[in-house]
């Protein structure tokens, strides 16, 4: 059997706390953003879109708020866990020499994970407004490579820091 993982409070550095503070921005224009729309947009809205990024789906503008619902969710979820890093999944045998430098590389990556999340919903936000408007058409090929992007990177970054000693 195992022996159980050191359970030690992380200090957040400066850049954990320069992403927290961005998620909690990025959050709150979110919601500031669907508000505005909801009270501009038409009833009926783009509400699906397909792998190259085309409108192929419509419905009532508040099906709209579940994205920044389910941001809010994402973010309060992930800045809970993060309270907890002894219980994520590592590569590495977690001890008490290594404890604290694989914490706080896992909560960092969190931390980017979350705000990735919440800028990614922003975006559809945006392109659902511009798509209204005749501005654009859809959210375009180069969304996919975003969003994957955005998820993978900070996810290969960190796990590359967390296998080196």
């Amino acid at each position: 059997m195992n022996s159980p993982r050191p359970i030690i409070k992380i200090t957040p550095k400066p850049i954990d706390q320069k992403l927290e503070l961005s998620a909690k921005l990025l959050l709150l224009l979110m919601w500031l953003f669907t508000l505005f729309l909801l009270f501009t947009l038409p009833q009926t809205i783009p509400i699906h879109f397909n792998v190259k990024g085309e409108t192929d789906g419509y419905g009532h503008k508040l099906t709209m708020l579940l994205l920044p619902i389910l941001g809010t969710c994402i973010y309060f979820g992930i800045t809970k866990l993060n309270n907890y890093p002894h219980i994520f999944n590592y590569l590495t045998i977690i001890t008490t020499q290594n404890a604290e430098r694989q914490y706080k590389l896992a909560t960092t990556m969190m931390r980017f994970l979350k705000l990735a999340v919440l800028v990614i919903f922003i975006i559809v936000l945006v392109f659902v407004y511009l798509t209204i408007k005749g501005i654009v058409y859809g959210l375009g090929w180069w969304f996919l490579p975003l969003v994957l992007l955005l998820l993978i990177t900070p996810t290969i970054i960190f796990i590359i820091k967390s296998i080196k000693q």
